[in-house]
């Protein structure tokens, strides 16, 4: 019984001298202003900010929005803007 389960760890290895079970390679996330060089954040458009900040009103980190550290920096002020001229709530009830 034990060989089978080394049998199978050694089969599902696929060769890879990295391997680990516990870890899963995970894709890094693509920064959506980067990768769309048509998409001009404005601070004037709330629909477009809403996706960078969650159902509380905060603002998303990088790690959560998936955005580089130029265009993250520049999402946080057009938040701060929208919400400063009454665009975006600043909390969400």
């Amino acid at each position: 019984m034990a060989d089978k389960r080394q049998n199978n760890r050694r089969n599902n290895r696929n060769n890879d001298e990295d391997y680990n079970p516990k870890f899963r390679k995970v894709r890094r996330k693509v920064c959506p202003l980067c990768a769309d060089k048509n998409l001009i954040l404005d601070y004037k458009n709330p629909e477009q900010l809403k996706k960078f900040i969650n159902d509380k009103g905060k603002i998303l980190p990088r790690r959560a929005s998936g955005a580089c550290a130029k265009h993250q920096r520049d999402i946080t002020v057009a938040v701060k803007r929208s919400r400063h001229i009454a665009l975006l709530p600043y909390t969400q009830n």
